[in-house]
């Protein structure tokens, strides 16, 4: 923090939720854990990181589902500590270092302590930060509006073999609700809607680079490295978004792709949520929203074919993407993976299909479509897509449970 400002005092229910987590962490034997938080309590860094590695440590000794609360709760809790220690310097790494951990809380982190971890992260980038080179940003500018313009038709040399030979996705413009529950939903057939999404500031905030620095760039995200999931050499990382943006320039090469993909950037980052709006047709069927997801990502990012279980509405803020749907009813011909974790995912790679291997593909019909900027694609549950990115793109996915089943029918 500028000057060593200390950040404001933890307040009595902050004490509380802390002290009852302590607690709960000695009665499962974590008593060394303990004995270093509340070192960091008092000031000190070193046993604050070691709090934190402790809890890592934890998060990691088994499955994921099987990690109990009370230690996601205590990595948070470290985090909390570390950040709070780290804002004491002056530097403007000490500031990097402050919000990585807090943001490592939000996204390792439990509940309890979320509320802690938001204010912490709000109280830091209330400051301002410095301002760059001028000659660099311009020519950064330059780059990113490039990106988001990339040339069409050297973007669909590369789509899957029969691309935009088939049924094209029937597209509408700004459909009311009642259009959309009685034409679409309750037919689970996909639509594309236009004009729906113009009012969202991020339809305009999103194409300053600058913008997205300033209120993003120094925050930490997951993100995927790597042609796409189902390849062996696909990894994970965790960088800051600044970083993220550098790696939009480096897409020639799939093993290098950068993808910040289904991941909850807007519970993460609020200023973001603030961009964007829950689109009316989410609401049909008594919908009650499951997921918000970002998708963020350089031209070539591709989702294998897969399926999703909820009703999905994906609105693609910035740049343009090429999809495919295959319905639920042809799954089979399709080859799902037989392994659970990947089963709601083809073994036909859609960009060089083995017609060998997966003879039943070669005739399938599908839907496909260009989703523009400014456009709404509306999915179904268990309906099969593929998506590859034309260009520098964004796009947000909601996903919804309905209470009214559909009908099928016609």
């Amino acid at each position: 923090m500028a000057g060593g400002e200390p950040p404001a005092p933890a307040t009595e229910a902050e004490e509380g939720r802390r002290a009852a987590l302590l607690r709960e962490i000695t009665e499962e034997g974590g008593f060394a854990f303990v004995a270093s938080a509340e070192k960091a309590a008092c000031g000190d860094l070193r046993a604050a990181e070691a709090a934190r590695e402790m809890a890592w440590e934890q998060l990691h000794s088994g499955p994921w589902s099987e990690v109990g609360a009370a230690w996601r709760d205590a990595y948070a809790l470290a985090c909390l500590h570390v950040a709070r220690l780290r804002r004491l310097g002056a530097a403007a790494a000490d500031r990097r270092a402050a919000l990585r951990a807090l943001d490592m809380g939000l996204i390792m982190g439990g509940n309890l302590l979320r509320a802690d971890l938001e204010a912490a992260i709000a109280r830091i980038v209330a400051d301002p930060g410095g301002g760059g080179d001028a000659e660099a940003v311009d020519e950064e500018t330059r780059r990113w509006r490039e990106g988001l313009e990339r040339n069409r038709d050297d973007a669909l040399n590369i789509l899957p073999a029969k691309s935009l030979s088939c049924k094209k996705v029937e597209r509408r413009s700004c459909i009311s609700l009642e259009e959309f529950i009685c034409d679409y939903f309750l037919r689970e057939s996909p639509v594309i809607i236009s004009g729906s999404i113009d009012h969202w500031p991020a339809r305009t905030k999103w194409k300053d680079i600058q913008y997205l620095k300033k209120i993003a760039g120094d925050r930490t995200v997951p993100v995927e490295v790597g042609k796409n999931y189902v390849c062996s050499e696909w990894k994970q990382e965790l960088i800051t978004f600044s970083q993220f943006l550098e790696r939009m320039w480096s897409a020639g090469c799939p093993s290098n792709l950068t993808y910040l993909a289904q991941h909850p950037l807007f519970e993460q980052i609020k200023e973001l949520h603030e961009d964007i709006m829950v689109p009316d047709y989410c609401y049909a069927g008594g919908g009650e929203l499951q997921s918000l997801n970002a998708w963020f990502g350089p031209h070539g990012t591709v989702t294998p074919l897969h399926h999703d279980p909820h009703h999905n509405i994906l609105a693609q803020v910035l740049g343009r993407k090429y999809i495919r749907l295959y319905p639920a009813s042809i799954s089979e011909d399709l080859y799902p993976h037989t392994e659970t974790m990947l089963s709601n995912t083809s073994q036909v790679d859609l960009d060089n299909v083995d017609l060998k291997e997966f003879p039943r593909v070669e005739n399938l019909d599908f839907l496909d479509c260009i989703l523009e900027e400014g456009d709404l694609l509306y999915i179904p549950p268990k309906w099969w897509h593929y998506v590859r990115s034309l260009s520098i793109s964004f796009s947000v996915s909601f996903w919804w449970r309905s209470t009214v089943v559909p009908s099928k029918g016609s």
